[in-house]
């Protein structure tokens, strides 16, 4: 692992921490903002992957949201399944996003004004997290290695049928 990698993913994963800390000591009032959110959300989801059990309550959503992401941000922060814990994180930034940082709902031109700073703050760490879903870490990704077999089958077909052609070719020889 790169120095870089090595420090930047658990400053990455640091927010995760703090939020997810801070979720699970307030669930019950960031319940209230997650609520519509959830109730969007939860339906899309059931629909999706209806043997996936959701709660229904936003209480318990905004915790196991928080504990996923206290994970997930572990799991990052140590290296341990890096892209596998960035892509859990994109997928639980995107709803803890709209429902902690609705801007467009703000009464006033000050919390409307920080509000929207907090929404562009995670929206430029799920780009982060996207980023790091993708890092191979200088391994050959999954892309590659699909294309690396394809061509390798290609050849391996192309060599296979120029030997079958010289062999039916001999074989002619000797029928002659």
């Amino acid at each position: 692992m790169t120095v870089s990698r090595m420090i930047a993913r658990p400053m990455l994963a640091s927010m995760f921490v703090v939020g997810g800390v801070n979720a699970l000591r307030n669930a019950p009032a960031l319940a209230k903002k997650a609520g519509p959110v959830g109730d969007k959300l939860v339906p899309m989801i059931r629909k999706a992957a209806p043997s996936l059990p959701l709660p229904e309550d936003p209480v318990t959503q905004v915790r196991v949201n928080a504990v996923v992401q206290l994970g997930a941000a572990a799991a990052l922060a140590t290296g341990r399944a890096p892209r596998l814990s960035s892509a859990v994180l994109a997928a639980s930034l995107v709803p803890t996003t709209l429902a902690g940082h609705r801007f467009w709902e703000a009464p006033d031109k000050d919390t409307r004004t920080q509000q929207q700073l907090h929404f562009f703050k995670n929206v430029s760490m799920l780009g982060g997290l996207i980023i790091a879903a993708g890092d191979t870490d200088g391994k050959p990704g999954v892309a590659w290695r699909a294309r690396r077999v394809a061509k390798d089958a290609r050849r391996e077909a192309r060599h296979l049928a120029q030997s079958a052609r010289q062999e039916a070719k001999l074989a002619k020889a000797k029928v002659s």
